[in-house]
């Protein structure tokens, strides 16, 4: 998320905050089509539970209310009435019962434009979910009367026990490992909430704390929900893992994600590339050097993993890290310890490592390219992520997304892609990913003169693919490819294996038996070939 949607509380006061807040929400609905209602509501509800927190730790600071304490019944609908009367609502509670808090209001905070976009609800039960849930552990948010709806007044009843609330309508809030999750969220909407939460509690003091809040995740195609599936269950372990994809997937996104998600979040996260550091550096970058180790050695240089003790080191490019430099990086692996270049004192370090790479590390560990002891080290879990060619059900939230953060960086309304435009998108193969959809999406938006782009490739795709079918059947027809192609890949990665596979996909054996057959596909061919590449 973008600095000027999530505010620093200690940049703004919170009634700015809010304000601000209010603004981009009511922005944000309106870059919707009709067609995606329930991608907007969803929008809504992200945005509500990321800020929720944010907005509670303002307004109980205002009342000098311990930010650790739980709220009491009195306290918590005190707390939500001054929270959305800063902004121009006219809310008040009324009498409650046990469990159960009821809130009224006459004026809307969103103005009449609440009554074109009423999923700007949403956010009302969001916050008012999220800040109960936190100091119940349960809540059960239940909209009975709405402006947006025309019924002159909004009524909202919050239930902060499952068994008063069981017979109630309305949408549930809960705590998990400090987060708060609701019945709409999604793995992706808790992930991308757990990012932001770390931005808004670290005031910003590292540069992985801002880089991960920034970080948006986009995952509606089966690949990358079973990808983050498994990122929430790995993150909250000490496991290494290794991420793999070809260039531009999004591999930093997922070790950041990775890195929020942890115990160690609120310790640094660093990156190197590996592929980017000079082979006769690579040692002194990595564990330091002592003062007079070689020439011009002056001071005392803290390498990589003495930076980021008690947090995350993201390898990237690991593929490319000599044999030389992976004996030494093996040992600090397997013991935890190192030597700076030129010292003789062994350092004690707890890392996290996490490694991506755009090859195949069993192909290189198979060709002596890659040392295996290591290799078994690091993967203990791998995350693969697919090319974007192959994840034609995130298209539309990524053009989108990418499309409204381009309005904001340029300050121009936002703009829209023509029928010819989207067929564009989905007939082009996107070689170098997301980054290269980024590029031609702003060049774009940069050299169009109107609302609607019309060209976002120069070269049109295919006829076959572009002109003679209808945007639908060319998103089935992208879909069905990219259903081939992810089982040929796994095939690949598994030589065959169709137990793995099936794991993977989190489907039945049964189920990736039934698909090979009616694919065609021949399954000794990739037992019997086992030196296949996997990445390109």
């Amino acid at each position: 998320m973008s600095k000027s949607v999530y505010p620093m509380l200690g940049e703004l006061n919170p009634l700015s905050f809010l304000q601000a807040f209010i603004v981009q929400s009511i922005k944000v609905a309106g870059q919707f089509g009709c067609s995606q209602e329930h991608d907007r509501v969803r929008y809504i509800e992200r945005m509500g539970l990321a800020a929720a927190s944010c907005l509670e730790t303002a307004a109980r600071a205002e009342r000098s209310l311990p930010q650790d304490m739980p709220l009491n019944q009195e306290q918590y609908a005190s707390l939500i009435v001054d929270i959305k009367n800063q902004i121009g609502g006219e809310f008040s509670s009324t009498s409650s019962g046990a469990h159960c808090v009821r809130v009224i209001n006459h004026r809307c905070p969103f103005g009449e434009a609440v009554r074109e976009a009423p999923e700007l609800c949403r956010m009302t039960s969001s916050v008012f979910g999220a800040i109960a849930a936190r100091s119940f552990g349960y809540a059960k948010v239940e909209l009975r009367k709405r402006i947006a709806a025309n019924d002159g007044v909004c009524e909202v009843l919050v239930y902060t026990d499952p068994a008063v609330a069981r017979e109630q309508s309305g949408d549930e809030y809960q705590i998990k490992n400090g987060q708060v999750y609701s019945s709409l969220a999604s793995t992706d909407d808790q992930i991308q909430q757990a990012l932001v939460s770390t931005w808004c509690t670290n005031n910003l003091s590292n540069r992985a704390s801002q880089k991960s809040a920034r970080a948006r995740i986009i995952a509606q195609s089966t690949a990358m929900r079973a990808a983050f599936r498994t990122v929430e269950i790995v993150a909250p372990t000490t496991a290494s893992a290794v991420i793999s994809g070809e260039t531009g997937t999004g591999k930093e996104i997922i070790a950041r994600a990775i890195h929020a998600l942890s115990d160690r979040s609120e310790k640094p996260f660093i990156t190197i590339n590996c592929g980017a550091i000079p082979e006769s550096l690579i040692e002194t970058e990595l564990f330091g050097h002592e003062r007079g180790a070689f020439t011009n050695a002056y001071q005392v240089r803290h390498g990589f993993f003495e930076r980021a003790n008690g947090g995350t080191l993201f390898l990237d490019e690991i593929n490319s890290l000599p044999i030389a430099a992976q004996v030494k990086l093996l040992r600090v692996v397997q013991e935890g310890e190192f030597e700076r270049v030129g010292g003789e004192q062994p350092l004690k370090v707890d890392v996290r490592i996490i490694a991506a790479t755009n090859e195949n590390l069993d192909f290189l560990v198979r060709n002596g390219k890659f040392r295996r002891d290591l290799y078994y080290r690091l993967n203990v879990v791998h995350i693969h992520l697919p090319p974007l060619r192959m994840r034609p059900d995130d298209m539309s939230a990524l053009v989108d997304h990418i499309l409204r953060r381009l309005s904001e960086k340029h300050h121009h309304p936002i703009r829209i892609l023509s029928s010819r435009a989207w067929k564009q998108i989905f007939a082009y193969d996107w070689p170098g990913n997301v980054r290269e959809m980024e590029n031609l999406l702003e060049r774009a938006f940069l050299l169009n003169t109107g609302e609607i782009i019309d060209t976002v490739i120069e070269q049109d795709a295919p006829q076959t693919m572009s002109d003679c079918c209808s945007l639908r059947e060319l998103r089935r027809q992208k879909g069905d490819i990219a259903e081939s192609q992810l089982l040929h890949e796994s095939l690949r990665r598994y030589n065959g294996r169709v137990s793995d596979v099936a794991l993977e996909f989190r489907v039945t054996p049964r189920a990736i038996y039934q698909k090979v057959k009616l694919l065609g596909i021949n399954l000794q061919e990739y037992r019997l070939d086992d030196s296949r590449e996997t990445l390109t």
